[in-house]
């Protein structure tokens, strides 16, 4: 090895052409990339593989819902709605390394809630075309596209093993795989509880490598995201169809400003305008999906951009690093 072999096509021995073809992004092995899965590009692929994934995942949301219908103990909410990164995959915010933070206990007991209450209509929807795991960060500004990409991960968390093990077996030497015990592999309906299984995989010193397909990955928010619902306000509500109730939430947002009201009053407005009035998601949202063209060609090209820069400033960073100090890559 030497100190330069930061990418998994460098430290596997795997040409990156070979990945390319696969679809698989070149994983960086010394930190994790500001990478993230969005669902929306699962939700809106021609693939019908990736189209069941998405399902797999409001699926278990809708098992969830159910759930939320009578009070749960700590140790459930722990168990059902709380997910570790998947740290594996080498993506995501880390300042150094790849140990992230996941969805912890303030998302799994904002998921709780919220579907017992404002989203009691998830999985239920007739304004949009689908279900949206992202309809919960709209209620939550803080649950981001780190915690939405985290939670997804965990739940296609099956099929990047399966992605991962026939890549390895068809392409990587022996040498540098092993076979893993992975826990939380898929969720078993019938038992209620999460199954492991043993997967040949890459090996990165005492832990494995997942690879994850390049076009699931976006750089910027996700697709449906707060920031962006709150800046399409007046798109939003103009979109509702009964007058009477689009007069309502109207009468509401005026009802929140001054005389003179700043662009930081208006912004402000809009949001509490959005949570008082939930039903707005669902606009939104359809608003999105019929945007949904732009949203694979967009995340390709920010994908592209953050991905040239970081190829030539982690190598070479590394090399100075190396000559400075002992640090060497792994």
């Amino acid at each position: 090895m030497t100190q330069t072999k930061i990418f998994f096509s460098d430290y596997f021995n795997v040409d990156r052409s070979v990945l390319d073809r696969y679809g698989a992004f070149d994983v960086n092995l010394v930190t994790d990339l500001p990478l993230f899965v969005d669902p929306f590009l699962l939700f809106n692929s021609k693939k019908k593989p990736y189209q069941e994934l998405h399902e797999r995942v409001i699926d278990y949301l809708r098992y969830l819902k159910r759930l939320s219908q009578t009070p749960q103990t700590k140790a459930t909410i722990k168990d059902l709605y709380q997910f570790s990164e998947v740290k594996q995959n080498w993506l995501g915010y880390c300042e150094f390394g790849n140990e992230g933070r996941g969805p912890g206990p303030l998302f799994a007991r904002a998921l709780h809630d919220s579907l017992n209450s404002v989203l009691r209509n998830f999985g239920d929807e007739n304004v949009t075309k689908g279900t949206h795991l992202e309809k919960l960060s709209l209620l939550q500004p803080r649950t981001g596209r780190d915690s939405i990409s985290d939670f997804t991960t965990n739940l296609i968390k099956e099929f990047l093993l399966d992605y991962t093990e026939t890549f390895a077996k068809k392409h990587l030497d022996a040498r540098h795989c092993t076979t893993f015990h992975v826990k939380r592999v898929a969720f078993n309906y019938d038992t209620q509880s999460w199954e492991s299984r043993n997967y040949f995989l890459p090996k990165l010193r005492d832990d494995y490598v997942l690879l994850t397909p390049l076009d699931l990955l976006t750089h910027d928010e996700n697709w449906i995201n707060y920031k962006d619902m709150v800046s399409q306000y007046h798109q939003v509500v103009d979109s509702v169809d009964n007058d009477v109730a689009r007069d309502r939430i109207n009468r509401y947002f005026r009802g929140l400003l001054g005389d003179k009201p700043k662009d930081t009053d208006l912004t402000a407005a809009a949001a509490a305008t959005l949570r008082n009035f939930p039903e707005l998601l669902d606009r939104y949202i359809a608003i999105q999906e019929a945007r949904g063209d732009q949203a694979s060609a967009i995340s390709k090209e920010k994908r592209e951009e953050i991905l040239g820069i970081f190829d030539t400033t982690l190598r070479e960073a590394v090399r100075e690093l190396s000559a400075k100090s002992k640090f060497e890559a792994p």
